[in-house]
């Protein structure tokens, strides 16, 4: 163990010098809090923050404070801290996925953050005490323009029009990307975790074709992960869990609509309304 955690050093030194070779333009500094143990746990930390010539991280494992410096023009310090999280190490703006915390080694399985104890002023602190403010947030359903843009998208299926169908997957890959996880509950920032990347992957998949086929086939994967969030976050009107018995040779596929009426958008026009509504969400 002890010599895999000299080399893991060893390869954060090493990233940690390549980037420096490479002047940060636009640079901005600032500290976060970030979780973490051991030695391991700064060489997964600053590997996942790093990327050469725009963002460089130092972590410092007996304050648990990470510093960043970053290109303001090509990057966000969330963006960055985002992708820590999803190396499995909880920081101040998001909570790491619980099955990217549980594949650490148990060396580095830290003490989890608190959704009520990491939503903290993100600039440097230079108060003696170096203590999180906690900002109160109105309370959105931060889903809705994701759930709006989704169903446009589907409508756009559901008639056949590959154009439109690409151009409303753009919208809804930037819906998703514009998702603020501060205002969210602990249980409404975990689900949005799980499903957070592959939303993104499917929705820009489908905007960068206008072959329908495509566009299908990846819808229903998207639908599933929209679904999901459905069990997390209350919607602001009745949805209705709709199901394709005969796509997918066969395998069938779901769909979310907010009409009860059949509209399928697998086949569209020429099986409108082949399927069934299996659930209704309230």
């Amino acid at each position: 163990m002890k010599k895999l955690q000299h080399l893991m050093l060893g390869m954060s030194l090493l990233l940690a010098f390549t980037s420096c070779a490479t002047p940060i333009k636009n640079a901005k500094t600032e500290t976060y809090k970030v979780a973490g143990n051991c030695e391991m746990c700064k060489s997964t930390i600053e590997t996942a923050a790093n990327k050469k010539g725009i963002s460089l991280a130092e972590w410092d494992q007996d304050k648990k404070v990470m510093k960043l410096t970053y290109d303001s023009k090509q990057t966000t310090a969330s963006e960055v801290l985002k992708k820590v999280a999803y190396a499995g190490y909880d920081n101040e703006q998001f909570l790491a996925p619980d099955d990217a915390y549980t594949k650490l080694p148990g060396c580095c399985q830290y003490d989890r953050l608190k959704k009520d104890a990491v939503v903290t002023d993100n600039t440097v602190n230079d108060s003696p005490k170096n203590e999180p403010v906690v900002k109160e947030q109105e309370k959105v359903n931060q889903l809705a323009k994701v759930y709006d843009q989704y169903f446009a998208l589907k409508d756009a299926l559901v008639k056949d029009d590959g154009t439109v169908a690409s151009s409303k997957a753009l919208a809804l890959a930037k819906a998703i990307n514009e998702v603020d996880m501060k205002a969210m509950s602990s249980e409404e920032h975990s689900a949005w975790m799980k499903v957070e990347k592959d939303l993104l992957m499917h929705a820009e998949h489908i905007s960068e074709t206008k072959d329908i086929a495509h566009q299908r086939e990846h819808f229903s994967l998207l639908s599933q992960g929209v679904y999901s969030l459905t069990k997390a976050f209350k919607l602001d009107e009745t949805v209705y869990l709709q199901h394709c018995p005969m796509y997918n040779d066969g395998k069938g596929a779901d769909w979310l609509s907010k009409e009860s009426t059949v509209k399928n958008p697998y086949y569209g026009s020429s099986m409108l309304s082949c399927g069934k509504t299996t659930e209704t969400i309230k």
